[in-house]
């Protein structure tokens, strides 16, 4: 394989280096993705563990605030500071100021949420795209190796396998080095997107249920 690529055109050799760089990143995207989706389901149970011990919610926003280690965290912290502001400013005495207040916190939430998700999902559309394209980049190389053949062929008026062969095998090379780049990120990227979705899943249904709960105590509060 060594002698292929230092055998090939200096294109052709251009082209499986841009794969194997792709290749290269696509797998580091992949091990931190997966590993940040480990990190992040881990700190989620220690985070709802907390939350549903019964335990007063203002303690644990007071514990957690300055240190929050998943997104799940933050969301609750983000809705604690709007709950508390607007007790402070007396926004919780009416019927009427209560459904704003409800809004702001549910808005607050949503956007900490889609902050978060966008910060998971970064490097996903690289996965995507080399997925995709990356065979069809190996092909370009291998369409360039096949020209390159039958120009040694015009060049030494045979068409001999030894002629033929080495132009051959660097063309077909590229393009088994656009699928080795192609099919891990395509199934890598299938299987993250399927993970994040399930995780954005929690995290909404976590902010509709603190939602519920704010809704309970601000009832109680008018």
């Amino acid at each position: 394989m060594w002698d292929l690529f230092w055998g090939a055109e200096p294109i052709i050799k251009l082209v499986m280096f841009g794969l194997i760089v792709a290749s290269v990143w696509s797998w580091t995207i992949i091990f931190n993705k997966v590993y940040s989706l480990q990190r992040l389901n881990k700190a989620a149970d220690s985070f709802e563990k907390a939350f549903w011990s019964g335990g007063a919610l203002d303690d644990l926003f007071d514990r957690i605030h300055n240190r929050m280690l998943d997104p799940l965290s933050a969301i609750f912290c983000a809705a604690m500071r709007e709950w508390r502001r607007s007790i402070a400013k007396g926004m919780t005495r009416t019927t009427e100021i209560r459904g704003t207040v409800e809004q702001r916190i549910d808005r607050v939430m949503q956007v900490t949420l889609n902050r978060e998700i966008q910060q998971l999902e970064r490097h996903m559309g690289f996965l995507a795209s080399l997925g995709s394209n990356a065979v069809i980049i190996g092909l370009f190389g291998t369409v360039l190796g096949i020209m390159n053949s039958f120009g040694n062929i015009v060049g030494q008026q045979s068409a001999s396998l030894a002629v033929v062969a080495p132009s051959m095998a660097e063309a077909l090379f590229a393009t088994a080095i656009g699928l080795i780049a192609a099919i891990p990120a395509a199934i890598a990227y299938n299987k993250l997107s399927s993970d994040v979705n399930r995780y954005e899943n929690r995290l909404d249904a976590f902010a509709s249920e603190f939602g519920a709960i704010i809704s309970r105590q601000l009832e109680e509060a008018v």
